[in-house]
């Protein structure tokens, strides 16, 4: 594949993420309550990980996939702890 091909199709991957990850840190900021924060917080572990790929992709450099799987981990055990202990909104 040409590589100022490959570079445009990871550069146009780059810029929806950028696009992607406003959005959701949007939806974090107005949510109206927890479960619709925890939704974007865990939309924005996904993203991450979607991240480093694409930078793993573009670099060919894959000492970043340790943090790929610390990120994935971390975002789980957030997700179940907080799932687990929340209480309703407004008790």
């Amino acid at each position: 594949m040409d590589p100022t091909l490959y570079n445009s199709i990871l550069l146009v991957a780059a810029i929806f993420f950028a696009g992607a990850f406003l959005l959701t840190m949007w939806a974090i900021l107005i949510g109206p309550n927890s479960l619709d924060r925890l939704l974007g917080l865990d939309g924005l572990v996904a993203m991450i990980q979607c991240m480093l790929a694409t930078y793993i992709c573009w670099t060919l450099d894959t000492t970043v996939s340790n943090a790929m799987l610390v990120v994935a981990l971390l975002g789980f055990i957030s997700t179940v702890s907080v799932a687990r202990f929340r209480k309703r909104d407004g008790s």
